[in-house]
């Protein structure tokens, strides 16, 4: 089976590794891809979210599976073209993919499913947003209604802090001010054919730029699994609760989703409650699940975009921990400066259970190494018998390689390893 990897992050990567781990695939191509994803499979420079020149691509190499890592190529429609060339594509169609296109959206979806979510009001004046604020009180939760790249969301005491941000939001469309729900969360990924729905272990992010969930607001700084603090019947939880009432109301509705309904969760004290959802796998989770999946990547995803799920066995898992550490750019989120060379990479990978994986970077001009070319740049991954020691191999990696003006977080895992019995708070609502 050749398959081809759209996007160019470090989801990407992870994708991408696996994939070449399946023996059943027998070729890898990535678009636009990489520096990192370059070194081990080749890359096309096409843009992913557009859907003649992604079909004129899946044409000329006559894959058989196409795998969308963003969203912005499902908002665009580009698995709707793969398909309608007919071509298995694991990723829902547009129509489907509102569900992380438009929180509004999600919201009537999850309410016609019976959904535990967080109550929420939809504004499109300042007023409505002000009226909604008062009425929720704080911490206030307000969330840009369309894609944000993960970043469309502010929680904060400071009652002007988010109505600058709903002013910033309704400048383009719609603002989504919510309930404040307490407790850790979760990211739990459940693969979809339509019908039947298979769910990955869970993780938790980090979205927050500094320790202690400080600073503002990002793409994820870290990630890990599993979760020893998580209750023991979490995934049957939202299976049942979440993910299946969702994919069977969107098959009644003639919008049948197929690909990964990520399920951003929160484990309030009164029971699991969902925070948002995407259309495809998260960024830095999907580095720490890869990483801990025995089952072969390939066939799983085919099974889901064929509408064979529920003849696939049950997925295997391996017995250890991973966690993953994002080096992000300097003044990244706000302004990241790109363009600075980065040292150490081999060094970094040579640590054991470790894998490097690239996401903003780029060949240098003068092909003399590597250079940063986005805000987070490397999501390094470390594995081993439990969090405790996958955390020592990351950390031991991510020392080891130098970007000017860099910075990544210390404290990724670090409450899960020291008690088993707690989670960290896992960032923003």
């Amino acid at each position: 089976m050749k398959v081809l990897v759209l996007g160019s992050g470090a989801r990407e990567h992870a994708l991408v590794r696996a994939l070449l781990d399946d023996p059943g695939v027998s070729r890898v191509v990535a678009a636009p891809g990489n520096a990192g994803i370059a070194l081990v499979a080749p890359c096309e420079p096409v843009r992913a979210d557009d859907p003649t020149a992604v079909t004129d691509l899946v044409a000329r190499l006559g894959v058989d599976l196409v795998v969308v890592g963003p969203e912005a190529p499902l908002v665009a429609g580009v698995a709707d073209a793969v398909r309608a060339a007919g071509v298995a594509c694991f990723g829902p169609s547009a129509e489907a993919a509102r569900l992380e296109g438009s929180k509004a959206f999600a919201k009537e979806v999850m309410a016609a499913a019976g959904v535990p979510t967080a109550l929420a009001h939809l504004c499109t004046t300042e007023a409505e947003v002000v009226e909604a604020l008062d009425a929720f009180g704080a911490p206030y939760v307000v969330k840009d209604d369309g894609l944000a790249a993960g970043k469309g969301v502010v929680v904060t005491e400071d009652r002007d802090a988010a109505l600058e941000h709903a002013r910033t939001c309704l400048e383009h469309g719609p603002v989504v001010v919510e309930e404040f729900l307490d407790g850790p969360e979760v990211s739990l990924f459940c693969l979809c054919d339509g019908t039947d729905v298979v769910a990955l272990e869970p993780a938790q992010d980090f979205k927050r730029a500094l320790d202690g969930d400080e600073g503002p607001n990002t793409g994820g700084m870290g990630a890990y699994s599993p979760l020893p603090w998580a209750p023991t019947d979490l995934v049957e939880q939202v299976l049942d609760r979440v993910a299946r009432p969702v994919v069977a109301e969107m098959a009644r509705r003639g919008t049948p989703f197929a690909g990964v309904l990520y399920c951003g969760l929160a484990l309030t004290s009164r029971g699991v409650r969902v925070i948002e959802f995407n259309a495809r796998f998260g960024d830095p989770e999907t580095q720490v699940v890869l990483a801990r999946l025995a089952t072969p990547l390939g066939v799983v995803l085919q099974a889901a975009a064929t509408g064979r799920l529920a003849e696939q066995p049950p997925l295997r898992w391996n017995d250890t921990a991973a966690v993953t550490v994002v080096l992000a750019a300097p003044g990244y989120p706000a302004s990241p400066r790109t363009g600075g060379t980065l040292h150490g990479l081999d060094a970094a990978g040579d640590v054991g259970g470790v894998a490097v994986l690239h996401a903003g970077t780029a060949p240098a001009p003068d092909a003399s190494g590597i250079v940063s070319s986005g805000g987070r740049v490397l999501s390094v991954v470390g594995t081993g018998t439990d969090l405790t020691e996958a955390r020592a191999a990351v950390y031991e990696a991510v020392e080891l390689i130098d970007l000017e003006g860099g910075h990544f977080r210390r404290d990724i895992a670090l409450a899960a390893a020291t008690d088993a019995s707690t989670g960290d708070d896992g960032g923003a609502r």
